[in-house]
């Protein structure tokens, strides 16, 4: 019985703490979206969504991080945490940054 509670237990741990991007996986991902942006439409990475173009707007609009109700600047895309403010600034370069993310398990 006590086997079952620990598995139970530890399984709840994995699923419950989410990796968090180390600084190489966040400048290896800020590369391949700035390789991905200067190639612009000839870019074979992913498209950018309405999201991506509406945080790029709002990005171009404001260079400082805007601060949620908590006071917490992270990104409410955990997907887009770490990425380069400037880079920020363009949909393409946001939509190659996610799928880096997401292809490096984040």
């Amino acid at each position: 019985m006590s086997l079952i509670a620990a598995v139970i237990l530890f399984g709840a741990w994995g699923v419950g703490h989410a990796d968090v991007p180390k600084p190489d996986d966040i400048m290896a991902c800020n590369d391949e979206a700035q390789e991905a942006a200067r190639k612009g439409d000839d870019s074979r990475a992913a498209s950018p969504n309405t999201k991506d173009h509406s945080r790029a707007a709002d990005a171009r609009r404001s260079d400082a991080p805007s601060a949620t109700v908590s006071g917490d600047t992270r990104a409410a895309d955990p997907q887009t945490d770490g990425m380069d403010p400037d880079g920020a600034k363009d949909p393409v370069y946001q939509a190659a940054y996610r799928t880096c993310m997401r292809k490096a398990g984040f």
